[in-house]
């Protein structure tokens, strides 16, 4: 896996001489961590990071309206090609401890790596739809696990017990709501009690 497979686009972006205030606006409404700071043909200048826009001033009040990118940026900056391999970028990540990376192609900006693109492939898709319907079957439930939630190919089965054929729609209502499920399946669980033991399982 390359970085062309795992990079943000569009990105975010700030030229030299955007007023600092401005720039943590984007970091914050964007939520990132870094906006690559580029010349007007997108080569790639410095980075402005969360640290220096910390480092900016804003801990005393922000930093005045005549304060730009270029003189807190960080510089120069590290970049990767579009063709460079996942296990470099991680390098690179933990070794300088930088939790964004930009990618370039030819020397001009084309999308940006950062941390959490960088733990993205580590999920599969059915991992995705199987934590929010679980968090949404929780909170309906409030706050009881009722319900064990698989994902196979966009399938969810939901598997418990119900109270009533009400429940059963409402919780398969919520189950499709989810972005990329396909289909959704009720299974009931039915206790088996051993002997004295007052033990049960539910296959």
């Amino acid at each position: 896996m390359r970085a062309r497979d795992i990079m943000t686009r569009p990105v975010v972006r700030v030229g030299p001489g955007t007023p600092v205030r401005e720039a943590i606006v984007l970091l914050t409404e964007h939520c990132v961590a870094a906006l690559p700071v580029v010349d007007p043909d997108d080569r790639v200048l410095g980075i402005f990071t969360e640290a220096d826009a910390l480092r900016s001033g804003i801990t005393d009040g922000g930093p005045g309206p005549g304060v730009l990118v270029r003189s807190v940026m960080t510089a120069p900056v590290q970049s990767v090609e579009l063709g460079t391999e996942v296990v470099e970028i991680a390098r690179r990540m933990l070794g300088d401890r930088l939790r964004s990376i930009p990618v370039v192609d030819e020397g001009t900006l084309v999308g940006i790596v950062s941390r959490r693109d960088m733990l993205t492939p580590l999920v599969g898709h059915d991992d995705t739809i199987a934590s929010h319907v679980n968090a949404l079957l929780i909170d309906y439930s409030g706050h009881r696990d009722r319900w064990t939630v698989t994902v196979d190919g966009g399938i969810v089965t939901v598997r418990g017990a119900y109270s009533d054929e009400a429940e059963r729609r409402v919780v398969k209502a919520l189950a499709k709501t989810v972005h990329g499920v396909v289909g959704v399946e009720l299974q009931e669980n039915t206790a088996v009690t051993f002997g004295g033991a007052g033990e049960a399982v539910f296959p």
